[in-house]
């Protein structure tokens, strides 16, 4: 019987992916820069790898679960589950921030609480080209290295290395989406431009998860054989 639980987790998840890394660009852009953005989503990923990843995977992120459900290692149903949990979870992490920021006296550091956005400082070609090359990075580091079982133990660096790297390249550029859940929440608050443009942080990122699932195969393979079992990724299957 399928678990409710990994459900949760992506929630909860989500939630404070998005609460720690968009609330320490609302709240602390100005003091701590590009640098503790980066950090902040980095570090709370590799914590949530360790803390959520033996029950859901720790996916938190649209863009991975299809990666997964493109690799065969998530069944269609159990991804749109997730997807739900995924943007559910972000959701009410940028309600709290939102609701910091109205009724707590917390500055939006800025201006447009956390949200993605082009035409300041990149246009949409460049965008899309972005998000699109940030997330194939980050989805692939996730597949390869939970798809090799002796790595396990250590997944949780290098995916929050990969995630942190990725903002400090995008963030004074589109703020850095390479999750769709990630955008949507603040964008569903903020609402004008975010709103409009919100299809670029959703389409593209999740084109770059899709990318790296046709990557990822062939850097796990061993020879003609394909894959051995060591090399699945450890994300039960719904």
């Amino acid at each position: 019987m399928d678990d409710p639980r990994r459900y949760v987790a992506e929630f909860l998840g989500s939630l404070l992916l998005i609460f720690f890394g968009v609330g320490s660009a609302v709240f602390a852009r100005v003091q701590g820069g590009v640098v503790v953005v980066a950090l902040a989503f980095g570090f709370t990923m590799l914590a949530l790898v360790y803390t959520l990843g033996p029950l859901s995977g720790s996916h938190l992120n649209p863009a991975v679960t299809l990666g997964v459900l493109l690799s065969g290692k998530i069944s269609p149903l159990g991804a749109a589950a997730y997807w739900i949990a995924q943007f559910a979870g972000a959701t009410v992490a940028a309600f709290v921030i939102w609701a910091l920021t109205r009724w707590g006296d917390v500055v939006d550091q800025t201006g447009a609480l956390g949200t993605n956005g082009y035409g300041a400082h990149i246009n949409l070609g460049g965008a899309a080209v972005l998000e699109t090359v940030l997330t194939f990075l980050f989805v692939l580091v996730v597949l390869v290295v939970t798809g090799r079982g002796e790595h396990a133990a250590f997944a949780g660096v290098p995916i929050g290395l990969a995630l942190a790297a990725a903002h400090l390249v995008g963030v004074t550029l589109d703020g850095t989406s390479v999750n769709p859940a990630r955008s949507f929440g603040p964008a569903l608050f903020q609402g004008g431009t975010a709103l409009r443009q919100l299809w670029v942080f959703i389409v593209f990122p999740l084109l770059g998860g899709a990318l790296a699932a046709l990557v990822a195969p062939l850097i796990l393979r061993r020879g003609a054989g394909g894959p051995g079992p060591a090399e699945r990724v450890a994300t039960p299957r719904p």
